[in-house]
């Protein structure tokens, strides 16, 4: 396993791969956080330059949409969670019960929670955009005051003025 550690407005990310796919983006600090004890530190793997790239141009609001190979280790259920996320529209929001009708289990909300706390590819695969059905943010293994810094960044408006790129090296 290969990683790299990398500096965001919002903390301190954990780049994961096994060399050709993306296997995971941590939040330092973060529930399920893995350790990377007689893993290989790798700033050289194009899958690691691309995800940089694309994160950048992501905080300093350029990008709605991530293109990178991704490989996340789960369940069947929940690769099938994970899927679905990606297809929540940037910028939007969608209860736990509706992403569980989404993939044909209305009564699995809980499983979906579980499942999207186990997301292990965060803000790619954008497990932030799943919120309790009263509205309240709830449940994000990166803590709920980076959940609503990712939504509210999310919502600004792409005509504001781009975040300087010396932002994405500083950590809040």
């Amino acid at each position: 396993m290969y990683y790299k550690w990398l500096n965001s407005p919002i903390a301190k990310l954990l780049l994961t791969s096994k060399g050709q796919s993306l296997t995971g983006l941590y939040l330092q600090g973060q529930k399920h956080f893995p350790e990377p004890s007689n893993w290989k530190e790798s700033a050289e793997l194009d899958v690691f330059i691309e995800a940089e790239k694309q994160l950048r141009e992501y905080f300093a609001h350029q990008r709605q949409h991530f293109d990178l190979p991704l490989d996340p280790v789960g369940t069947a259920f929940q690769r099938q969670v994970w899927e679905q996320l990606r297809q929540i529209p940037f910028g939007e929001t969608i209860s736990y019960g509706a992403l569980a009708q989404r993939i044909g289990v209305p009564t699995a909300s809980r499983a979906v929670g579980a499942a999207n706390g186990r997301n292990p590819i965060s803000i790619v695969v954008p497990c932030h955009r799943v919120i309790a059905t009263n509205g309240t943010l709830t449940g994000y293994a990166g803590g709920v005051d980076r959940k609503q810094w990712l939504l509210q960044h999310e919502q600004a408006t792409f005509s504001s003025t781009p975040v300087q790129s010396s932002l994405f090296d500083q950590t809040l």
